[in-house]
């Protein structure tokens, strides 16, 4: 029986700790603050519940796994998981207007086609069976294996673009922007295209043509909602960490991580008392918490070589709402910016974009509000880094932003605002950066750090590790993590 230690209790890190205390380590978890589940957060206020990071969730195998190997109780027996459909509403600048199913190609297709004209749906077929090629192609590497050491071959994009005849000469499309303009060949296919990879903090510009799988996934696999809203999720893994013995030490920042004879030897707590460990997981940016550089020339680095200061974040706006919500409403509406390329530019230029892509969030569930009469709401849009030429802090831009993003959901939310109670504000400058998943392409500039490290005995789970943010992918980080210290170099990746 080894002791493990575990820097942190977001849910990449409490997925590694339970598989780890299963396999009989003796697992101690050290978070500085009070409470368990990193960005997936709650706010409570007067009998309104919102969740304060992500509100749906995809890929729930990922979770369903980590429940059937930790104990008896399945996923669903430990929290209520429904599907969402409509799966989303989509609101577009020319008021076109578009609700597409849950988990259904098919339907999605006809969808489009109907609402957005002849061709429109074909097209986006056509894109989602490339996407399921990129997907089919990448899969295992980037989501289910230990970053491999020859990671440079996944530096090549897996999303079969055609070839598209231009003047002279013919291109294949390499960013998600040139697929959506060569490729889907209308503005609103484009912009929900667009809206997907902004949505994960990626820039659409840039991002490689393989963030296609993104879209694909949701489409494939669904979307689900946890009644109670997404903190339920957190309880439950937490926990089944406490039935799996799993100690936790809330309140308890470490300082440094200890080094003995070469390798991770225990953690040391701000205050000075060291706890000795045979393996250290990270749950957190361990760079700091060491007196060297975790990687060496010709490894993967945070983001490609982008500190997560530089990354951009989500502003979000907790709305308490007079009035019942109406049976028609949709659980998610997307009002989506009329211009991508311009909120792109702002988010990634250290701006403020003056009309952003806005995600609406109405679960009809009696546990957000205080009684039939009310309704709870959120708001939310990528937006630009705190630092630098925007100080989310101020409270003048804060409310001014606030009702930027309340102007746009009243597509989606008929008297927004004489319904309104109260609202609160949450920022890049509370909530921190967004991670995006591993994506391949693009010389490997979005893949994440491996889970193993330069430093034997340390390990690295959640978001800033690979394979990236997003709840799914912390739980599969949890599993190579563990997988990778209960097999060792034997370990060849998620069954």
């Amino acid at each position: 029986m080894a002791r493990i230690a575990v820097i942190g209790a977001g849910m990449g890190a409490m997925a590694a700790a339970a598989r780890l205390a299963v396999a009989g380590h003796r697992v101690t978890v050290y978070e500085r603050s009070a409470t368990y589940g990193g960005a997936v957060g709650r706010f409570e206020r007067e009998g309104f519940v919102f969740d304060t990071g992500p509100g749906l969730l995809h890929l729930p195998a990922v979770w369903r796994d980590l429940f059937v190997k930790t104990g008896k109780e399945p996923l669903e027996q430990c929290v209520g998981l429904v599907q969402v459909d409509p799966a989303s509403r989509h609101l577009f600048a020319d008021n076109t207007d578009v609700s597409l199913p849950n988990a259904s190609r098919a339907g999605v297709v006809s969808a489009l086609e109907a609402a957005l004209g002849a061709g429109a749906g074909e097209r986006w077929g056509t894109f989602l069976g490339r996407a399921r090629d990129a997907w089919d192609r990448s899969r295992r590497p980037l989501l289910e294996e230990p970053l491999w050491t020859d990671w440079q071959v996944l530096g090549r994009d897996p999303y079969p673009a055609p070839r598209q005849r231009m003047l002279l000469r013919s291109r294949q499309a390499s960013t998600v922007s040139e697929v959506g303009a060569w490729e889907l060949a209308d503005p609103r296919l484009a912009a929900l295209l667009e809206a997907y990879a902004l949505s994960y903090g990626l820039d659409p510009r840039h991002a490689p043509a393989g963030a296609a799988l993104l879209p694909y996934m949701e489409q494939t696999f669904g979307s689900w909602y946890v009644e109670g809203g997404m903190r339920e999720l957190a309880r439950a893994v937490y926990e089944r960490c406490l039935a799996r013995k799993v100690e936790f030490a809330f309140g308890t920042e470490v300082a440094r991580i200890v080094e003995k004879d070469g390798r991770a030897a225990g953690v040391e707590l701000v205050g000075g008392t060291v706890a000795g460990a045979d393996h250290v997981v990270a749950g957190i940016e361990a760079a700091d918490l060491v007196g060297h550089d975790l990687w060496q020339d010709g490894d993967v680095r945070p983001q490609g070589g982008v500190r997560g200061s530089q990354l951009p974040g989500r502003f979000t706006v907790l709305l308490a709402l007079r009035g019942a919500r109406p049976a028609s409403a949709v659980h998610r509406s997307v009002v989506h910016a009329p211009d991508t390329g311009a909120e792109a530019a702002a988010v990634f230029g250290g701006r403020t974009a003056e009309r952003p892509t806005v995600t609406v969030m109405r679960p009809d569930d009696p546990r957000t509000r205080p009684d039939e009469e009310h309704e709870a709401v959120t708001l939310a849009a990528t937006v630009a880094a705190q630092g630098g030429p925007v100080d989310w802090t101020d409270a003048a831009l804060r409310e001014r932003y606030a009702e930027v993003l309340i102007d746009a959901a009243g597509a989606a939310v008929p008297e927004i605002r004489e319904r309104r109670l109260w609202h609160e504000i949450r920022t890049p400058a509370e909530t921190g950066a967004l991670s995006a998943p591993a994506l391949a392409g693009d010389g490997g500039r979005y893949l994440h750090p491996a889970n193993s490290t330069r430093l034997p005995g340390l390990y690295l789970a959640g978001g800033r590790s690979h394979p990236g943010g997003g709840l799914a992918h912390a739980g599969m980080s949890g599993a190579l993590v563990a997988g990778l210290i209960v097999e060792g170099a034997d370990f060849r990746g998620s069954q």
